[in-house]
C-alpha cells in the first residue's frame, strides 16, 4: 500500500444509550471473561463502499442510521451499556447502569480507493479511525468505570464509511461481537424490528469451582512455573531464538484451495481426510517459522503453537455437559497448545506438526472448558510469561466480521483493526483472515512478523515447496504459496 495521508475531523463523542428503558442489575463475568490477559479493549475495523440508494427508506448517512440501531440493540443487549467494576476480591462484575456506548461521528478528505486495491492490515492513520479515550500507559485499568464498547463512523469523501471500534474483551470474544453488531445491522437495514438470536447471558456455565475435581493441563504449566520461580520483571522467558530485533518485517501470505490441496499432498493418508483447513494452515506455518527461527535445527528449543478453539458446538453428549446454548456471547474459547521442540519441528515432514495441531484442538468440548475454568481460577487469573518459542494462530474468518451488512452491502474489509494479535510483541500471534486474490479465488490470508532474515527464509522455504513440484504443477498459478506483497517494519 502506498503511503497516504489525510484528516479526520471528529465531532465530539456522545453517549448511546437503550433505547427504552433496561433492568438495573449487577452481572458476573465468567472466568473465562475474567482473565488478566482479556483486560484490554479489541480494535475491529470496516470499510464500506459508497451505495447509490438506500433500500430502506431512512436517512442515508451511516452515522444516523448505524447510532439509532445501536441503540436498538442495546435494549436485549443492556449489559454492554454498562460498567464494569471489581468486587469479591477482584472479580469482574457488569453494573447495568444502562449509561450507553461512545459513539464518534467523523469525516475524512480521503476516498476508499486511496487505501488500495489490496486492502488488509496495517491500515495508515488508524489512530485517527478508531477512537480511543484511554492513555497507553492506564493497560488494564482503563476497562473500569467507563464505556465498554467504543464506536467510530467515518465518513469518506467518495461517499463509503469506516465502522471502527474498541471492546472490551472481557465482556465478549470476536463471534460474541459479530453477534451484537450482526443484531446493529439487521436493524440498520430494517429487515427485523428485534435481533433474530436472542442474547444469552449464562456466564455461569464457564465458572471455575473453587474446590475443583479436575483440573486439566493446557501445556503451559512449565511456564507458569518458571514465573513463579524467577520474577525478573521481563515479560519474556530468555531463549536462544532472537525475536527482539528491530528490523522487523510483517508479510501477507495467501492460502487458496490450490495452496490447501498442495499441503494435503504432503499430509498422511489419516490425515489428509480428517484434517480441517486450520489444521493445515497452523500446522504448515508452525513448521515453517520454526525453520525460518532456527535455520540450525537446535534441537532443544521448545516451541508452543497456541491454538485459539471456539468451544460453541462442541459439547459431547458422551461427557454430560450442556453445551454452549445459541446466543452466547461472551468469551468461549479455549487456547490447548501443541508442544514440541524446534528440532522436531524441523527434521519431521509436516504431517508431525498439523497431527500435533489437530490433537491439542480436538480436546476442546464442554467437559474442557469446565476444566480449564477450573485452571483460571487456580492460576489467579495470571497469564503465563511470554517465551520466543510461543505462537498463537486465531481463524477469524469463523466471526464473519466480513458478512456484516448495515446496508451498504458487506464491507470491503472487515475484521481485526491491526495485523497482528500483540502489536507490542508482533511476533507472537497472527490471525486468519478472509480474502480473494486477483485471480478471484477465495481463500484465506495470514499476515506473519519475523526479524527481517527470519521472514526472508520463510519465504524462501515456501518457494522450495513450488520448486520440489513438476514443472507442470509449477506453471498454475493456483498451486503456489503466493505472497502478497505488502510490508511494513513494524
Amino acid at each position: 500500500m502506498a503511503t497516504i495521508n489525510f484528516t479526520v475531523h471528529r465531532r465530539p463523542a456522545v453517549l448511546v444509550a437503550p433505547a427504552s428503558p433496561t433492568p438495573r442489575e449487577l452481572k458476573r463475568l465468567s472466568d473465562f471473561d475474567d482473565q488478566e490477559s482479556l483486560r484490554f479493549r479489541i480494535p475491529v475495523i470496516h470499510f464500506y463502499q459508497r451505495k447509490e440508494s438506500m433500500a430502506m427508506g431512512c436517512s442515508g448517512d451511516p452515522a444516523v442510521v448505524i447510532r439509532d440501531a445501536v441503540a436498538r440493540a442495546l435494549v436485549p443487549y443492556y449489559p454492554f451499556a454498562g460498567r464494569l467494576r471489581e468486587h469479591d476480591g477482584g472479580k469482574l462484575a457488569v453494573d447495568c447502569t444502562g449509561e450507553g456506548v461512545l459513539f464518534v461521528e467523523a469525516d475524512a478528505d480521503v476516498c476508499l480507493e486511496q487505501f488500495g486495491d489490496v486492502l488488509l492490515p496495517p491500515f495508515p492513520c488508524l489512530e485517527e479511525l478508531i477512537f480511543d479515550d484511554a492513555p497507553p500507559a492506564a493497560a488494564g485499568a482503563a476497562i473500569l468505570h467507563t464505556p465498554l464498547l467504543l464506536i467510530q463512523v467515518t465518513r469518506l469523501a467518495c461517499g463509503g464509511f469506516v465502522l471502527a471500534l474498541r471492546l472490551n474483551h472481557t465482556m465478549a470474544d470476536a463471534l460474541g461481537l459479530t453477534q451484537f453488531l450482526g443484531a446493529v445491522a439487521e436493524l440498520a437495514r430494517g429487515v427485523a424490528q428485534a435481533p433474530t438470536v436472542r442474547p444469552v447471558w449464562e456466564r455461569h456455565l464457564l465458572e471455575g469451582q473453587r474446590n475443583p475435581p479436575r483440573i486439566i493441563s493446557d501445556g503451559l504449566d512449565l511456564w507458569y512455573e518458571a514465573e513463579m520461580a524467577d520474577d525478573d520483571g521481563d515479560n519474556i522467558i530468555p531463549s536462544s531464538l532472537n525475536l527482539k530485533d528491530d528490523d522487523m518485517a510483517l508479510r501477507s501470505f495467501f492460502f487458496g484451495p490450490g495452496e490447501i490441496a498442495a499441503i494435503r499432498d504432503q499430509l498422511s493418508p489419516d490425515l489428509r481426510k480428517r484434517a480441517s483447513r486450520f489444521d493445515v494452515i497452523a500446522g504448515w506455518l508452525w513448521k515453517h517459522r520454526t525453520m525460518a527461527l532456527a535455520p540450525d535445527y537446535s534441537a532443544d528449543e521448545p516451541m508452543l503453537m497456541l491454538v485459539v478453539v471456539n468451544a460453541r458446538g462442541r459439547d459431547r453428549e458422551a461427557t454430560g455437559c450442556a453445551g454452549i446454548p445459541t446466543g452466547y456471547y461472551g468469551n468461549a474459547f479455549a487456547i490447548p497448545v501443541a508442544v514440541s521442540t524446534s528440532g522436531k519441528l524441523c527434521a519431521n515432514p509436516v504431517s508431525y506438526a498439523v497431527g500435533l495441531v489437530k490433537e491439542a484442538k480436538d480436546k476442546v468440548d464442554m467437559e474442557y472448558m469446565r476444566s480449564a475454568a477450573n485452571l483460571i481460577v487456580h492460576r489467579g487469573r495470571r497469564s503465563p510469561r511470554f517465551t520466543v518459542g510461543m505462537y498463537s494462530l486465531t481463524d477469524e474468518t469463523k466471526a464473519r466480521f466480513h458478512d456484516l451488512d448495515f446496508g451498504w452491502g458487506r464491507p470491503v474489509y472487515g475484521g481485526p483493526a491491526e495485523a497482528v494479535g500483540t502489536p507490542a510483541l508482533p511476533w507472537l500471534s497472527s490471525f486468519i483472515l478472509p480474502f480473494k486474490n486477483a485471480s478471484g479465488e477465495d481463500g484465506a490470508v495470514v499476515p506473519v512478523c519475523l526479524p527481517r532474515l527470519a521472514m526472508d527464509r520463510l519465504v524462501d522455504e515456501m518457494g522450495k515447496m513450488r520448486r520440489r513440484r513438476s514443472p507442470a504443477e509449477v506453471q498454475q498459478p493456483r498451486h503456489g504459496f503466493p505472497v502478497i506483497v505488502k510490508r511494513s517494519a513494524l
